[in-house]
């Protein structure tokens, strides 16, 4: 595992490298928008413990708090970030001013509540603005967005230029029934794969049940095929550390939780990263029609 992760990582390197050397484009990073249907159900702890999960198997990570002001990524690892996205497209600030330090290395964009406004089909922004998403993206390898729970405009913009969609679910009855009414409603890209995780889950056969329910729901309706990305198991470790501040996989790195999310983001690092075939995710999010000269 250990030296696949290191050929891996090489080739991540060759690439970057070969782009320097020539006037290639911005490099691509891998990006992962972690979506619900309704919010309750453990996901933006997920997608922080990913991030760092991912950051761990030496992947630049950057994690975006996308969840419209109502964010929390900077206080679940136990940081305070006052300045966040929103400042950052107002020009008080520029992007690495607000960026956090979290755990294993992984950037944070802490409460980033202002993309809901500036991804609306109405909103033009700046290219300043535009150049500074773009230098973010090519100094990492992959960028997790915790999007708002729901069917938000910026939930479906998010996903319409995502390389992989995790969407979270759990075994409650309402939370099934609104991932059935995400599914109806998400536009996929081209070549980007939508992927089921059922959190809290009690067995893996509970879990293969769930998704197999989703999967002819989204067969239907998207004409395309869902993926299992695996389950995670109900923990109590996951709410103490919540409560604590700091993440699952350091307060208690070896709780079942915490192996699972592990698993999967061993699964994603190898299936996603290092892929030269994407384009820019923020190229795709915000096309040049969006901007004003700066």
């Amino acid at each position: 595992m250990i030296d696949q992760a290191k050929r891996l990582r090489g080739l991540v390197r060759q690439q970057q490298d070969r782009q320097k050397d020539t006037d290639a484009p911005r490099r691509a990073a891998t990006s992962i928008a972690v979506v619900s249907g309704k919010g309750g159900v453990g996901k933006s702890s997920l997608a922080l413990n990913l991030a760092i999960a991912l950051s761990r198997l030496e992947a630049r990570t950057c994690i975006f708090d996308a969840n419209l002001g109502l964010g929390n990524i900077d206080l679940m690892c136990g940081l305070n970030g006052y300045w966040n996205l929103a400042h950052v497209i107002a020009g008080l600030r520029r992007l690495p001013d607000i960026l956090l330090e979290g755990p294993a290395g992984v950037h944070v964009v802490p409460g980033a509540g202002g993309l809901s406004e500036t991804l609306s089909e109405t909103k033009v922004v700046g290219s300043e603005f535009r150049d500074q998403m773009y230098d973010l993206e090519n100094e990492h390898d992959v960028l997790v967005f915790d999007t708002g729970a729901g069917l938000h405009p910026l939930v479906h913009q998010c996903v319409s230029a995502a390389d992989t969609v995790l969407l979270v679910t759990t075994p409650e009855p309402t939370a099934i029934a609104d991932a059935y009414a995400t599914i109806k409603s998400l536009q996929l890209a081209a070549g980007s794969r939508l992927l089921t995780l059922v959190n809290r889950a009690t067995t893996a056969r509970q879990a293969r049940d769930i998704h197999e329910r989703l999967a002819r729901t989204t067969r239907l309706f998207l004409e395309t095929t869902l993926l299992e990305s695996g389950w995670i198991p109900e923990d109590p470790e996951v709410l103490r550390a919540i409560n604590h501040r700091i993440p699952l996989l350091v307060e208690t790195p070896d709780s079942p939780a915490a192996r699972a999310i592990e698993q999967l983001a061993r699964r994603l690092f190898y299936q996603t990263v290092g892929d030269a075939s994407r384009s820019n995710f923020f190229g795709r999010l915000w096309p040049p029609s969006k901007f004003k000269a700066a």
